[in-house]
């Protein structure tokens, strides 16, 4: 049985708005992806991203068709995923929207394969553009990861909840 034969046609689509504010629901982590050199570097605020497999690394992001950092991503073929730490939500919120922070202001480098990475992020991933695909108003893309680090690796992630970027605190971290 295939997907659409499950689901009854006289149900509409669910409005965006409706659909983000259920969505925020979900906790996700915040991440600054990264891409390009030189004057074409830049960087967005994300939380659409998942790791996909194992083997092959593969990871997914998606980026707003309208995004200024697609066609960068598009031009350089690679993308870095930068796992944000609590104490960075200042640089996630100047990363976010239309007019973004510039890479030249806040302390970076180069990975191996020349994309900028932040260097006071909790993680990065290095990755290289696999494929893209259609996804609405975004594209999804599927990158190959091809490099690691954890320079704050001791740091709390910042993560995003309910529409605003929090602290994930160790007092609410269970124990298992």
């Amino acid at each position: 049985m295939s997907v659409s034969q499950s689901i009854p046609e006289q149900l509409s689509p669910v409005d965006g708005s409706v659909l983000r504010t259920v969505c925020g629901n979900f906790a996700t982590g915040v991440t600054v992806i990264t891409s390009g050199s030189g004057e074409t570097a830049a960087g967005a605020t994300v939380n659409s991203f998942t790791s996909v497999s194992l083997d092959p690394p593969l990871v997914l992001i998606c980026l707003h068709e309208n995004s200024r950092l697609l066609p960068v991503v598009q031009e350089s073929g690679g993308f870095v995923v930068n796992f944000l730490t609590h104490q960075q939500k200042p640089l996630a919120w100047a990363f976010a929207g239309r007019q973004t922070a510039r890479l030249e202001e806040v302390p970076h480098h180069a990975s191996a394969g020349d994309l900028p990475v932040l260097s006071e992020a909790l993680a990065y991933l290095e990755c290289r553009l696999v494929t893209e695909y259609d996804g609405g108003d975004h594209a999804i893309l599927l990158g190959e990861v091809v490099g690691v680090g954890t320079p704050a690796e001791e740091e709390d992630p910042l993560i995003f909840f309910q529409g605003s970027m929090r602290e994930l605190g160790r007092e609410s971290v269970l124990q298992g």
